[in-house]
C-alpha cells in the first residue's frame, strides 16, 4: 500500500514540475518552424490559412490566424475548440501547446473549401523531444476563415 502511495506521489509530482517546466519556458522554448515535406509547392489561398494555423502551434503567435466567430475543432472524436476567440487565446495560452517543439513533413490538399494537411508533431520538454505523433487535419475554409477543423493522431514515435 505504502509502495503504492509513493507511487502515486511520485507521478504526480513528475506531472506537476512537468507542467511548472512548460509553462515557465512559454513560446521561446519552442524552436518555431514548420518544415514542408520534399516537393511542396506553393500555398493556394485556402492553404495558407490553414498553415497560419499550423504555424501558431509552434509559435503560439495567433495573429496570422483567420477563425470564423463560430468556428470549431475535434480531435480525437472530442470537440476541443468551441469558438474563434476561444481557440485564439488557446494557440496563444494554451499549456497543451506549449510542449510542441517542431512540426515536420507537412503535406497539404484541397478539394473544394476543404484543406487536408498531414504532419509530423514534435513534442517534449525542457529541449528534449518526447513523443512525435503524426496528424491529419481537415480545415474548412469556405470563405477565407477557418469553420472548422477535425483532428486524427497517430502516436509514432516515444522517446
Amino acid at each position: 500500500m505504502r509502495t503504492r502511495r509513493a507511487l502515486a506521489l511520485s507521478a504526480a509530482g513528475a506531472a506537476v514540475a512537468a507542467a511548472v517546466i512548460v509553462l515557465a519556458a512559454g513560446p521561446a522554448a519552442a524552436a518555431p518552424g514548420v518544415t514542408d515535406a520534399p516537393g511542396a509547392g506553393a500555398d493556394t489561398p485556402r492553404q495558407a490559412v490553414a498553415r497560419a494555423y499550423i504555424e501558431a502551434l509552434v509559435s503560439h503567435d495567433a495573429s496570422k490566424v483567420a477563425f470564423a466567430p463560430d468556428a470549431t475543432r475535434v480531435e480525437a472524436g472530442l470537440k476541443t475548440g468551441f469558438n474563434g476567440p476561444q481557440m485564439t487565446r488557446d494557440l496563444e495560452y494554451g499549456p497543451q501547446y506549449r510542449v510542441i517543439q517542431s512540426i515536420r513533413d507537412l503535406r497539404m490538399s484541397e478539394a473544394g473549401d476543404v484543406v487536408t494537411t498531414t504532419y509530423l508533431l514534435d513534442s517534449g520538454l525542457a529541449g528534449t523531444r518526447l513523443m512525435t505523433v503524426e496528424i491529419t487535419e481537415t480545415f474548412v475554409v469556405p470563405d477565407g476563415t477557418i469553420h472548422a477543423i477535425v483532428a486524427h493522431i497517430t502516436p509514432k514515435s516515444v522517446l
